[in-house]
């Protein structure tokens, strides 16, 4: 047979498909908009004949059936990123949290130290030679299929296509499953921001800005404060992309001719990506381009893959931050909020790259400014994501604390500056108090006027 006879002949329904898992497995499930949903909710219908059964995958976008508290006992999810739709199933102990860096998650695969006996991908449909794409999310995907005992995929006609390290053949399938389904979106614009909270992140993305020269290869994440930056960046030239993912925001500068590749020192020419959380128009826009190009995770955050990339700005964002620099950005006190995903990958890669700039950004405030985001000390249960050696520069609306080779007294002073007025007063009081900066008569704060001018705006 060819491969399209082959093909054919392991063509199935979802609910047929799934009838391979059995109790006790472990199945792997393709995470972000690529969390192909026909395949989970068939198995999820299958609750009643199956126990022990464990669900593993990074953040998706989608319906999570098998972390619901009646499925106790049938599934139990295993979360590598905590993604909203199973944050509660976490916190309420129904599920687990494995911490750990995105860039070694295929190592627990490829070691077995996390044996995969299922895998369920979402893919585009074959092309001539019989090989489909993994579309919107390579990620740890490839790798788990390259492990995987059983791998049914769930072959989607409006599923892009993407160029890079992305594709796997047909004959690889244990079943396909063909369905014509439009994909999970991420929506790019918080609906509860505020005027007053828009304001804020456009400050933010302004400082970071400043701090991104011609030349330079992003690494950007989605949310308010990642889109505030690019919206700042149409004036600078030949800049690049290295990143773990991108949204909508990078289009227009593709398209204005700021984001040339041109000056990459690693992959001249490509954006190097591992998936994308993001609306239509990037599906769109990322299917046959060969600008992109997706990689597996543990290549696009390696530290020493990213490094090789001169002027890496990496730019990550935090819950918190104390005032020796050290960075919770995983959990709210012991409440587990998302993980570690590449942040640490990222900050250390950009650290060793010539001329790069690892930066951390946040509001200065939370709860519409009633609490202080630069804290005296972590929340009590909260988890240090990136410690307070790997930060060298620290932005909020306020400005820029550069933290790099600094003692803890002038950390301290560096990140106080850069908090809210309102809490640096009490700031300065515990600093004092402990004996982390001298305990002389308070001085004024002898801030830029570009400083200035922003608190006045």
């Amino acid at each position: 047979m060819n491969w399209v006879e082959r093909y054919k002949s392991k063509l199935r329904t979802a609910s047929e498909a799934v009838k391979v898992i059995q109790s006790g497995q472990r199945v792997y499930v393709h995470p972000g908009c690529a969390m192909p949903e026909t395949l989970v909710e068939a198995m999820c219908d299958r609750y009643m004949e199956l126990e022990d059964v464990e669900v593993i995958h990074l953040l998706t976008v989608g319906k999570s059936g098998y972390s619901n508290p009646e499925m106790d006992g049938h599934f139990r999810h295993n979360a590598l990123f905590i993604g909203k739709n199973v944050r509660e199933a976490v916190n309420d102990g129904r599920a687990d949290f494995t911490p750990i860096f995105l860039s070694e998650i295929p190592g627990l695969f490829y070691k077995g130290i996390l044996p995969i006996d299922v895998a369920l991908i979402h893919v585009s449909p074959p092309d001539e030679h019989g090989f489909c794409s993994f579309g919107v999310g390579v990620e740890c995907t490839k790798p788990a299929t390259e492990v995987a005992k059983v791998i049914i995929a769930q072959v989607n006609r409006q599923m892009p296509r993407t160029l890079g390290d992305s594709f796997i053949h047909v004959d690889k399938f244990t079943y396909a499953v063909e369905t014509d389904v439009p994909l999970k979106e991420l929506p790019q614009i918080d609906k509860d921001t505020s005027p007053e909270e828009a304001a804020i992140y456009e400050r933010i993305g302004k400082n970071i800005s400043e701090l991104i020269e011609d030349g330079s290869t992003l690494q950007l994440g989605i949310g308010a404060i990642p889109d505030a930056v690019l919206r700042f960046l149409h004036n600078k030239r030949h800049l690049g992309m290295h990143t773990e993912m991108f949204a909508d925001g990078v289009i227009k500068l593709v398209e204005e001719g700021v984001l040339t590749n041109e000056k990459k020192t690693l992959h001249p020419g490509k954006i190097i990506a591992s998936f994308v959380l993001a609306s239509k128009s990037i599906f769109q826009f990322i299917n046959n381009n060969p600008i992109i190009e997706f990689h597996p995770s543990h290549y696009t955050n390696d530290p020493f893959i990213i490094a090789q990339n001169d002027k890496m700005i990496a730019i990550n964002s935090a819950i918190e931050v104390d005032l020796t620099g050290q960075v919770c950005a995983d959990s709210i006190g012991r409440y587990f909020y998302s993980g570690f995903g590449g942040q640490v990958d990222f900050l250390r890669g950009a650290a060793r790259s010539k001329g790069g700039k690892p930066i951390i950004a946040l509001p200065s405030t939370a709860k519409q400014g009633r609490l202080s985001r630069i804290v005296p000390i972590l929340a009590e249960g909260a988890g240090v994501t990136t410690s307070k050696g790997d930060v060298h520069f620290v932005v909020t609306e306020y400005g820029v604390a550069d933290l790099y080779g600094k003692t803890i007294r002038q950390r301290m002073k560096a990140l106080i500056d850069i908090a809210h007025p309102d809490f640096r007063e009490e700031l300065e009081h515990y600093a004092r108090v402990n004996k982390f900066i001298p305990t002389i008569e308070h001085q004024p704060y002898h801030r830029s006027v570009y400083l200035e001018s922003i608190v006045e705006h």
